[in-house]
């Protein structure tokens, strides 16, 4: 364990449906959780037919995230992890409610995809639960999207995540909270045809043990076993009769279905429509309920960052391998990376050092991924790929940035494309896109010969490169390289001066 390493962690899952915080202690690698907080939400709910977030909901989210912020806001940094599942990836408004979270959580907030959800939430339940099956189907089930995973072990094989939640569901198929047995087997229908496509994929034969994570999966689980129609978890046999007591109301109101907690009563029927048909679709019988799920996933993930096993890095190795990259190549541009980052150490806050190299180091490894898809224009194809390929470990942010730097590592210099990026990175992006530039600049013949010792520094908007008496002179094709840089930097208000 480092000085560094924080004593106590937490995680936020912002979902479509609850927010929920974890916080843990960690000592000696082992994590002890010390608070568990959950609150309804309904964040889906407030989206209206054009994707905007009502003012009421932002405001009773945000209310909720004060209460969180009370408990986490003094944490350091790189202690807490806070992401946003789908409600806000549809969001069209979500900037203005992510500006408003983030000061009242005191964090960061990370908007993830639905299929970095699935691993996360594979990975809490892998760590929540004790079994011998060769693989498992983990079954979740938020506000807006449900995620499906097979797995061994605490490796996720296959992902997906459908775009039907609890509260979507509920709100399409029972409005204002009118259950018919019509409706019901309208979004039972509707969840088949979600599930068609994976259908063959994800049916029993292809797995060992089914498992069920997430409130409404949970709830259901209570409901049977107090019901007593069944004590082996959830059942096709129990969930039918479930069913057929659902649909004999005529309102949420009337639902007396035991153990089922009043607050969830008017996203149940939504949830339940889901799970009947994923047993139906994929011939499952029986389903145990873990407690994991993606909060606990985010923690075990965070532990892999502390503990310097970042999981973005292996996917990063992984789509340059995939994409064959040059490999010696980019361990020089990052070598000379490293060299002028430390050179500039003092212009970044030591608090975010390490990170803002890290992304220097990934995209040193994958600014030549374009190369596959062709040569001309390759840092636009490059670009494309990290922001829209499925990424295990980066939220969509996390994409976005390092596509942006990626995009202008070469050519013209567009400066206004990095004001689409969450602060602080708008500050610090551009320079770090510059530092990428020069190295690629400086290795663009592509020798194993080093650099000579050379020295940068930055004030204001103005880079000074010193290199050894003659050098330049005896470059001159590097020479040129430079000054045209210096064209294509002062066309955006950056000056180079190189002697």
């Amino acid at each position: 364990m480092t000085a560094q390493t924080p004593e106590i962690v937490a995680a936020v899952d912002l979902g479509s449906n609850s927010f929920h915080m974890l916080v843990c202690s960690l000592k000696d690698g082992n994590l002890h959780t010390l608070d568990r907080i959950k609150e309804m939400v309904r964040l889906a709910s407030g989206l209206d037919k054009k994707n905007h977030l009502d003012d009421a909901t932002r405001q009773r989210a945000v209310a909720c995230l004060e209460k969180f912020g009370q408990r986490i806001r003094n944490f350091p940094p790189g202690s807490v992890r806070v992401v946003g599942t789908n409600t806000l990836r549809t969001a069209k408004n979500a900037d203005v409610f992510l500006a408003e979270a983030e000061a009242a959580l005191g964090h960061p907030i990370h908007v993830i995809s639905g299929i970095e959800e699935a691993r996360l939430i594979y990975m809490g339940v892998a760590h929540s639960l004790q079994s011998n099956a060769g693989k498992r189907f983990v079954m979740d089930i938020g506000g807006g999207s449900t995620e499906y995973i097979i797995g061994s072990g605490d490796q996720p094989q296959r992902k997906e995540s459908l775009h039907m939640g609890c509260v979507s569901m509920s709100n399409a198929f029972f409005k204002n909270g009118k259950i018919s047995e019509k409706k019901f087997r309208q979004a039972v229908l509707f969840a088949e045809q979600e599930l068609e496509p994976i259908q063959l994929t994800y049916y029993r034969r292809h797995w060992d043990e089914a498992i069920g994570a997430s409130g409404t999966l949970r709830a259901v689980d209570k409901v049977i076993r107090a019901a007593g129609w069944d004590n082996n978890g959830i059942t096709l046999d129990g969930l039918t009769e479930m069913v057929m007591r659902i649909i004999q109301k005529k309102h949420v109101d009337d639902l007396d279905l035991p153990d089922l907690d009043t607050e969830r009563r008017s996203v149940f029927p939504g949830g339940a429509a889901i799970i009947y048909a994923t047993f139906k679709s994929l011939g499952i019988e029986q389903m145990k309920v873990s407690d994991g799920a993606l909060r606990e996933g985010l923690i075990y993930d965070l532990l892999g960052r502390i503990y310097k096993h970042d999981i973005r890095s292996e996917t990063v190795a992984a789509l340059a391998e995939r994409y064959h990259i040059d490999g010696p190549h980019a361990a020089r541009i990052k070598r000379t990376l490293n060299d002028l980052f430390n050179q500039l150490g003092d212009i970044f806050p030591e608090t975010d050092s390490d990170e803002l190299l890290q992304f220097l180091d990934w995209a040193a490894e994958l600014h030549e991924i374009g190369h596959d898809i062709a040569h001309s224009q390759y840092h636009k194809h490059s670009a494309y790929i990290i922001e829209n390929a499925d990424m295990a470990g980066f939220s969509l942010q996390d994409q976005i940035i390092l596509s942006s730097i990626v995009r202008q590592h070469r050519r013209k210099f567009n400066s206004k494309l990095f004001a689409r990026l969450p602060a602080p990175w708008r500050q610090y992006a551009p320079i770090l896109t510059i530092l990428l530039r020069l190295a690629v600049l400086l290795h663009r013949n592509r020798h194993d010969d080093p650099l000579p010792g050379f020295v940068i520094g930055i004030e204001n908007r103005t880079i000074r490169l010193k290199f050894p008496p003659d050098w330049l002179l005896n470059s001159p094709l590097t020479s040129a390289d430079l000054q045209q840089e210096a064209d294509y930097l002062e066309s955006v208000g950056y000056f180079l001066d190189f002697t």
